[in-house]
């Protein structure tokens, strides 16, 4: 059975995914963040509309563009407990075909976690179409891993694949 298809846990309870500083349950400061720095291109698109009114429409719609991709990267975010995620990842990594006999959950950590929240910043977007932008960032991504990028690559996929089979 090929785990990556395996749907990623959900939960209904919302307060599962507090918000790290306000403790607020179902909050997702990053995902929204994420969503509103241009998921989509939602800031570009809603200032293009708003362009047909002048400056302030070009304003105003800029504006709805980040609170339309706000939601979008908060909604993405939403479904994504990373506390779920290293526990699959954990209890599976040692059965891909790409993880080296006797390797650690550590070396691979970071590049599952890389590859879900990549996911969620580029929600519209194929892993094939960022993986050159992906690769250019694994160095600042990979903490202690010891990966390469050609050696992260296939776990970064992975855990991109089972999110995004989870948002189909």
């Amino acid at each position: 059975m090929n785990q990556s298809k395996i749907p990623a846990a959900k939960t209904n309870d919302p307060a599962a995914n507090p918000d790290l500083i306000t403790k607020a349950p179902g909050a997702h400061p990053v995902g929204t963040g994420i969503g509103a720095a241009g998921v989509g291109g939602a800031i570009a698109a809603g200032a293009a509309m708003g362009t047909l009114g002048g400056p302030v429409g070009t304003a105003v719609g800029a504006v709805v563009g980040a609170v339309a991709g706000g939601l979008i990267g908060k909604g993405i975010a939403e479904k994504v407990n990373p506390s779920v995620e290293h526990e699959f990842w954990r209890s599976n990594y040692a059965s891909r075909p790409y993880a080296t006999p006797g390797s650690k959950y550590d070396e691979y950590g970071p590049a599952y976690q890389y590859g879900w929240e990549s996911r969620t910043r580029h929600s519209d977007e194929s892993f094939d179409d960022v993986e050159a932008s992906l690769g250019n960032d694994w160095e600042s991504a990979r903490g202690k891993s010891k990966l390469n990028w050609d050696q992260a690559k296939p776990a970064a996929r992975d855990a991109w694949d089972r999110i995004g089979a989870d948002q189909e």
